[in-house]
């Protein structure tokens, strides 16, 4: 693949997962910086584009990323997420917001 079959490709999968216009996409550092997508579709588009040219990421170079999902409000999500080995997740489904003090005897309850 020549290097502009490469980014149109890539373009093509951020606009199919997180609907960015395929001519904002550039491969550059504000790729990830001013691409404005949440974590769960960056990992969406990371997993996609590894699928697509046939690469994996090593996990050496992944084991200091962490994913952290926000808004996850039923089990469907959840599960999704674990799937697309998730690292942290937080949303209703998980606890309600709560005071600090209330927070200590929900840490003690579910861990």
């Amino acid at each position: 693949m020549t290097d502009q079959e490469i980014l149109d490709t890539l373009r093509s999968i951020v606009n199919e997962i997180a609907g960015v216009a395929e001519a904002d996409v550039q491969l550059d550092k504000s790729f990830v910086d001013d691409l404005d997508v949440d974590s769960l579709s960056m990992v969406e588009i990371s997993m996609a584009a590894e699928e697509k040219f046939g690469v994996s990421i090593p996990d050496a170079e992944l084991k200091n990323l962490k994913t952290v999902a926000e808004g996850v409000e039923d089990i469907d999500i959840l599960r999704r997420l674990r799937l697309l080995h998730c690292d942290e997740a937080q949303g209703y489904y998980i606890a309600r917001p709560m005071p600090a003090d209330a927070f200590a005897a929900y840490l003690a309850a579910h861990v």
